[in-house]
């Protein structure tokens, strides 16, 4: 079988189309939950905690030079190496709102799934000496 061929038939499986799909539909998905993390949630975080904002969170790894505002934007335009704390928490919270809304929603799916009896089997058709038996019981009856 060739690569092309071969190709071909893993990309027309129903998995394969099924994966791009899950992809795509993940990739929105992951920008709704940034958003909810850094729209809503971390203003509030922010806001309790005495109102700093988390993804301007920072250590310097060098000197600073003068007149450049210590926000983590400046800082990086100014050639200064830093280790972005701030950010990496609010991705960690990212990470784990998303973990858990899928978390949630496979369990759903899996207790609809139990909760869907399975569909009852057709009976199977009995084999053909015992259907020509029948019909020669039948036909000996009349």
């Amino acid at each position: 079988m060739s690569f092309v061929t071969e190709f071909k038939e893993f990309a027309v499986k129903g998995n394969a189309m099924d994966l791009a799909v899950g992809v795509i539909i993940g990739a929105a998905f992951g920008k709704i939950v940034d958003s909810i993390v850094n729209d809503l949630i971390m203003p509030i975080v922010g806001a309790i905690f005495g109102g700093f904002d988390f993804s301007n969170l920072f250590l310097p790894l060098k000197t600073v030079p003068e007149g450049v505002a210590m926000t983590l934007v400046e800082v990086k335009k100014a050639g200064v190496p830093v280790f972005a704390y701030g950010s990496f928490l609010t991705i960690l919270l990212n990470f784990i709102i998303l973990a858990f809304i899928v978390f949630i929603l496979v369990k759903q799916i899996n207790r609809l799934k139990k909760a869907t009896p399975p569909a009852p089997a057709a009976p199977a058709a009995p084999p053909e000496d015992i259907v020509l038996l029948r019909e020669i019981r039948d036909s000996l009856k009349k």
